[in-house]
């Protein structure tokens, strides 16, 4: 055990389940803001909210962080950028349970490569099904754009369960995260501020933006995918839809 943690009180099934609840009611949330600031612009307030939260809460010890770290914290920052932006875009031109369903195969994807008994691959195989039954691909009638902007975002969630994991046994309690959520921020910006540029005010994130569940669930799933194995976590992510 790291110096500084303590014991999980409660099963890490709860914090999955309750950081896939309040992920995506604000995801939801953030329609009306996705038509006000667009989807990058959306991604970079949240996750500028988000970030600054963070900081404010961990105060994370900047000059602790030891340069083998940084390859992991960047990967993952950026990851959380790309994805959130990619999920944010596919949910403006393909219904958002149909997204949240493809985007979760990146982490049913790990959670298939990491199965170390046949048993372990009846969930994954079980999600994989429903999956494809509720985007019903024979239909031909989601756009293809969004399609694809949903399985990027589903590359980007594997690579978030997987380094999250790295992040949660390299740091305690919410230290990594406060460093990685800034980061995917910058990501975001790069995109955000031309597309929220002209649309943004006081009035348009105080109404509009729903950073809170985000950054409630980001901290959730650390802790979760801290204390639970890959392959449970990644599949218990699919459940979210």
């Amino acid at each position: 055990m790291k110096p500084g943690s303590a014991r999980l009180a409660v099963p890490p099934w709860t914090l999955a389940v309750t950081a896939m609840l309040s992920v995506q009611l604000g995801s939801a949330l953030s329609l009306d803001l996705i038509r006000d600031v667009g989807p990058a612009g959306t991604a970079w307030l949240r996750l500028s909210i988000g970030g600054l939260l963070f900081l404010a809460i961990a105060r994370p010890r900047l000059r602790a962080i030891r340069r083998r770290d940084l390859p992991v914290l960047f990967g993952l920052g950026v990851a959380t950028g790309v994805q959130m932006i990619a999920f944010l875009a596919s949910i403006e031109r393909i219904p958002l349970g149909t997204c949240v369903a493809i985007e979760f195969l990146g982490p049913l994807s790990v959670a298939a490569a990491r199965a170390h008994h046949r048993r372990s691959l009846t969930w994954p195989a079980l999600a994989l099904l429903g999956v494809v039954l509720l985007t019903q691909p024979w239909q031909g009638t989601l756009e293809p754009v969004g399609l694809l902007l949903a399985a990027l975002a589903a590359v980007g969630r594997a690579a978030y369960i997987v380094l999250t994991q790295q992040v949660g046994d390299r740091f305690t309690g919410l230290s990594g995260l406060a460093v990685t959520v800034p980061i995917a921020a910058a990501t975001a910006a790069v995109v955000g501020i031309p597309q929220a540029c002209g649309q943004l005010n006081l009035g348009v994130v105080l109404a509009r933006d729903r950073a809170g569940a985000a950054a409630a669930g980001a901290s959730l799933r650390v802790r979760a995918g801290r204390v639970a194995a890959p392959v449970t976590h990644g599949v218990r992510h699919v459940d979210g839809p």
